[in-house]
């Protein structure tokens, strides 16, 4: 089939103008030369001109280049940002753990010498060991001490630490003891108010706490912060040994905290009794 007139006239049409353009454009350039050649002075007008024209053009295209490559960088500084704030977050993780082990282990060896010290100025101190253990949901209150009977320890001897009276030995292994702590319900200590030296009562209620109750029937003697001690009074308990601070009043007695808490100290300290009859007694005592 013959092709369309139609179509062989725009094609010819199309050769013959893009031929024109070409013969112009050749003339242009020629033109251009010679004016460069015989009249430099015109030909910078001109070239001036033509720089005028296409300065906007230029212009447009610069910021459309600078525009993409500054797309470009920042997409590329925005997840090099990310990835480098995930590896932050990471290390901050890495350094807050490292800084809890730092203060356990600084707060062990504060204990342990602090637990040296006592046994310094104790000169007839039996054993030290780590508290390894104690019971915080039974009523009975225990803790376990890495000191035995090859250590010297005896049943009924009192357990301490720097911060106060931990209670007293029950049940003694060859390397572990069982200590019967100040907070058990079955431990009553005679110990005395430090700020004015009356005689009070210290038996555990079973939940951490204490009860102090005054010997003599009155007007309640106790303030919220009041230190009480042990007295000496029985034999077992050598005088002086912090026991509890009073963080509530009830009635004519005051609730109050051990300060040698089990779950906050590391290390305590065995000791003779006071007075060797008071250990005999307590060793014979049936359990």
């Amino acid at each position: 089939m013959a092709p369309r007139m139609g179509w062989s006239r725009r094609a010819q049409y199309g050769l013959f103008f893009s031929f024109i353009a070409a013969v112009a454009g050749l003339v242009i350039g020629l033109i251009m030369l010679a004016l460069s050649l015989l009249a430099p002075n015109s030909y910078r007008f001109v070239r001036g001109a033509a720089l005028d024209a296409t300065a906007p053009v230029t212009g447009a295209l610069r910021e459309v280049v600078d525009t993409a490559s500054g797309l470009g960088s920042g997409a590329g500084n925005y997840w090099d940002a990310i990835a480098q704030n995930g590896r932050l977050k990471a290390e901050r993780v890495k350094l807050n753990q490292r800084m809890v082990e730092a203060k356990a282990i600084a707060q062990e060896n504060r204990q342990l010498k602090a637990a040296l010290q006592l046994r310094e100025r104790s000169p007839k101190a039996v054993a030290t060991g780590r508290i390894v253990g104690s019971s915080f949901t039974s009523p009975r209150r225990f803790a376990v001490l890495s000191a035995g009977s090859r250590d010297g320890v005896l049943n009924g001897m009192p357990v301490r630490a720097p911060e106060g009276l931990v209670g007293r030995i029950v049940d003694a292994g060859m390397v572990a003891s069982r200590v019967l702590l100040v907070s058990d319900r079955s431990n009553i200590v005679p110990a005395r108010m430090l700020r004015t030296g009356m005689p009070v009562i210290s038996q555990g209620r079973g939940d951490g706490t204490v009860d102090l109750r005054p010997l003599e029937v009155g007007r309640n003697p106790f303030k919220r912060g009041d230190i009480v001690v042990t007295s000496g009074t029985g034999g077992l308990y050598p005088p002086l040994v912090p026991i509890a601070r009073v963080v509530k009043l009830d009635d004519d007695g005051a609730i109050a905290v051990p300060l040698a808490d089990p779950a906050r100290i590391s290390f305590a300290m065995v000791e003779p009794a006071y007075e060797p009859a008071a250990l005999a007694a307590e060793a014979a005592e049936p359990r």
